[in-house]
């Protein structure tokens, strides 16, 4: 067993890391608290896993790791966080979104620059192969001049989901964000934003309508919608100069050329992203090579907190 590396968790995301570090040949330790779900993880990974949780292996004393990868659930990624944070782990990739609220994410961005510990939230849709085609060409053309983007869910699958208490109640920030981080990141960070919500779900009281628009610090204008209770489904498009670029679905990139209506599909080296969950190994081998490019650091994940949840109504 190797203790250079922790995996915590041993879900089923979990066992979407441990399938890209297996094919590297990546030694690594894993740490889940369940015991069915450590049974269900051997089973399908051959990997022995640490049972009892996180606090009760810190308890053993361990030899500290030089990285750490968090893939709880959603309602215990701060407190997973704190714990290697104040363990001592200097390099962490947290699960999306690392936290529940504003407070849970500011406590940990604060004591990770006590401690000097370099904390990333895992946004894999910034490594997708379209997304990686996407900003050459957007830098080939001169920058994002206008985006826009939809992040409606299925309400009516996402009801009956079992989660922890809170999970569904900030869906925005557990799921949406996917794609709100990837219209930003690709087009810049909110400076003017002017936010609308509507209507109300059983599992998400907040809302369940959602537009606004507003202007990045890169001087693009942007625009969002969605609808939690009719049909849709995630989408960008970035607008340059001379092409409109169009991810639906995601993992797919289309683009229009100025001066024609045709939408043609733009080929993707994406060979990494059918072998494993898309943006999976480019984003985990960044992660372990300490290159900072394209990952999402707990600081800027804080600073758009705000604007998330001024978009969703919390």
């Amino acid at each position: 067993m190797d203790n250079d590396l922790w995996l915590i968790g041993s879900g089923g995301m979990a066992l979407e890391y441990a399938k890209v570090l297996q094919a590297h040949h990546i030694a690594f330790t894993v740490i889940g608290r369940g015991h069915e779900s450590a049974i269900a993880f051997t089973k399908m990974s051959g990997m022995d896993v640490v049972e009892g949780g996180l606090t009760s292996y810190l308890h053993t004393k361990p030899k500290l790791p030089s990285k750490a990868i968090i893939a709880v659930g959603v309602e215990a990624l701060s407190e997973t966080m704190k714990s290697l944070i104040e363990y001592g782990v200097p390099n962490i990739l947290v699960e999306k979104p690392g936290a529940l609220t504003k407070e849970e994410i500011v406590s940990a961005l604060l004591l990770a620059k006590k401690n000097s510990v370099r904390v990333f939230v895992a946004y894999n849709r910034r490594f997708y192969a379209s997304t990686l085609r996407a900003l050459e060409l957007i830098a080939e053309d001169g920058g994002v001049k206008s985006f826009n983007f939809e992040f409606t869910e299925w309400g009516h699958e996402i009801q009956g989901l079992k989660k922890a208490p809170g999970v569904k109640d900030a869906w925005f920030l557990a799921n949406s964000t996917h794609v709100a981080d990837l219209a930003f990141y690709l087009g810049g960070i909110p400076t003017e934003m002017t936010t609308f919500t509507a209507g109300s779900l059983d599992w998400h009281p907040a809302a369940s309508v959602f537009s606004g628009a507003g202007k990045t610090n890169t001087g693009a204008i942007f625009s969002y919608q969605a609808n939690w209770g009719a049909p849709g489904r995630w989408g960008v498009e970035t607008l340059t100069s001379n092409y409109r670029l169009i991810f639906r679905p995601m993992e797919s990139l289309k683009i229009m050329k100025k001066g024609s209506i045709n939408i043609e599909e733009v080929p993707l080296n994406d060979e990494m992203d059918k072998q494993f969950k898309p943006g999976l190994n480019e984003m985990v081998k960044r992660f372990l090579r300490g290159q900072d490019d394209g990952l999402c650091a707990l600081e800027s994940q804080s600073q758009l907190w705000d604007i998330y949840c001024k978009m969703a109504n919390y």
